[in-house]
């Protein structure tokens, strides 16, 4: 197992996050917190940087405003961003953070902005979807 997924994995335990899934060849955990909002939250230790991501929801519209209010939505978080995937089909939270000099106060702050994005627009985001 890879000396960063072991120091990820780490930290989450350090957190009091529990793994759903761990996938040492691939360099995966995935971690759930309902009371955060974080379903599926996927960390992957793509050497020299960790990604974080998580499916917020399917845009099924081709409405310009939506696309708007997420960039005016990112300007408010802290760490990360809400982005499309390559399908532009599906909003997700990303992040991405330095393995080499990564640390416990800087996996928390990523994690903790997108558990306070969620619940700043959870109700905008159910509204996208209808």
């Amino acid at each position: 197992m890879s000396t960063n997924l072991e120091k990820v994995k780490g930290y989450l335990c350090e957190l009091g996050f529990d793994i759903t899934h761990e996938n040492a060849e691939e360099a995966l955990l995935v971690i759930d917190d309902e009371s955060k909002g974080i379903q599926t939250l996927i960390l992957d230790c793509e050497d020299p940087i960790l990604v974080i991501e998580q499916f917020i929801f399917e845009n099924k519209t081709e409405d310009e405003q939506v696309y708007k209010r997420l960039l005016q939505m990112n300007r408010t978080l802290v760490h990360g961003a809400f982005v499309l995937d390559e399908t532009g089909n599906k909003v997700l939270f990303r992040d991405t953070l330095q393995l080499a000099n990564l640390d416990l106060n800087e996996l928390e702050a990523t994690i903790n902005s997108l558990s306070l994005g969620l619940a700043e627009y959870s109700n905008e985001f159910i509204g996208f979807c209808k």
